[in-house]
């Protein structure tokens, strides 16, 4: 069952105090270690929480904290126990038949302990570690890198002591006060304020993940939104060539379809793009495609009418918005490529020979034979 669909908090219970052990970092206090265990499983108990095991053997922590959960059920709230040993392994914790606990044994179809161990890790809702070794540490530092709320009880030294250290740099959601209490030397009180700071962490953890859902499914909807509204400019700018004026001397009605069309299409090209992007707003996305689709169209305009002086005595719109939908729709796409060309200085095509701040060429000179006056050509300035 997913973290997401228990009613109850499963805590994954991590850890060894075995005193005839050598663990790096060593342990401390290793003595009241089984006491503390015990407290910590009553306290888990009154939490509402389930606990996940891996093994029943008295040389790890889960017997203490199972036990000590045990002896805090009633039968009005019964606890549950999930043990995940590896394959052809079993568990048993040697408790009563009348107790209000059940514990479920859950196999895995994996041989090797460690696929089993980490995995059920990754699907729990807490990880409770007190002293242990390499795989102490490494559980932690698994929960760290997953978000997963954790319980490093430091006060007894071995890897869940280097686990605090390390959750003090990540956080993980927790704060100054629950770093300070995690580290504090045990008290006889500690348990249900370490329970608390655990499970607080997990309120934090899925408040995060509503909030997470929320703006997604909102990014969803604009993203949605704005491909809607592209698909709508795309058919406007396509109902422009549909009815665009008969060809003719410019007017104000010809001029507006001519400009207006591919703006709109460089709206559609740039929401479009940013559908595929994340960080900017479509607002943003679109205002910057107009930018790119106004300079390049009339960029476009400019040299025609550099080439053809007289465009706008005979302005055929339906026939330059074949070219100028598709360059703005283009240019809203890729408008950081506008952009680019703009601040490298690119600038409208002159043909040869034409030059842009003169006017139309005057008529060559008729001599008596009808043919055009030799013309001689001024050598530029130096």
């Amino acid at each position: 069952m997913s973290a997401t669909a228990r009613s109850r908090p499963l805590i994954a219970v991590v850890g060894s105090a075995d005193a005839t052990r050598t663990f790096n970092p060593p342990l401390r206090g290793a003595e009241g270690a089984p006491e503390a265990c015990r407290t910590l499983g009553a306290e888990l108990y009154r939490a509402g929480c389930d606990l996940a095991v891996f093994s029943s053997k008295s040389t790890y922590i889960e017997a203490d904290v199972v036990h000590g959960y045990a002896e805090a059920g009633t039968a009005d709230a019964p606890g549950n126990v999930f043990a995940y040993p590896p394959r052809h392994k079993a568990v048993d914790f040697a408790l009563p038949p009348d107790s209000a606990v059940t514990v479920q044994t859950v196999r895995d179809t994996s041989g090797e302990w460690e696929v089993s161990y980490y995995r059920t890790l990754l699907n729990c809702d807490g990880v409770l570690l007190v002293g242990g070794g390499q795989s102490t540490r490494v559980a932690g530092i698994v929960a760290l890198s997953q978000g997963i709320p954790l319980l490093p009880v430091a006060a007894f030294g071995g890897g869940a002591s280097q686990v605090w250290v390390n959750l003090d740099k990540a956080r993980n959601g927790t704060d100054d006060a629950d770093i300070a209490l995690m580290g504090d030397d045990w008290q006889v009180d500690a348990a249900p304020r370490l329970v608390a700071c655990l499970l607080e962490q997990r309120a934090r953890r899925q408040a995060a993940e509503v909030v997470a859902q929320r703006d997604s499914r909102w990014a969803a909807l604009r993203v949605n939104a704005s491909l809607m509204l592209s698909v709508l400019c795309m058919l406007l700018s396509i109902a422009a060539i549909a009815f665009a004026p008969p060809a003719g001397p410019a007017s104000a009605r010809s001029l507006s379809v001519l400009l207006a069309a591919p703006l709109i299409a460089s709206v559609a090209g740039a929401l479009i793009r940013h559908s595929f992007e994340s960080g900017s707003t479509s607002l943003r996305a679109a205002v910057r495609g107009l930018g790119a689709g106004l300079v390049s169209v009339l960029l476009y305009c400019a040299s025609q009418l550099l080439t053809l002086p007289t465009l706008l005595d005979a302005l055929d719109v339906r026939r330059l918005l074949f070219f100028t939908v598709p360059l703005g729709f283009s240019a809203g796409f890729t408008f950081d490529l506008v952009f680019e060309r703009l601040r490298a200085g690119a600038g409208p095509t002159v043909p040869p020979g034409v030059d842009p701040l003169a006017g139309s060429a005057p008529a060559p000179a008729v001599g008596s034979t009808g043919s055009a006056a030799p013309q001689t050509e001024s050598a530029p300035p130096r």
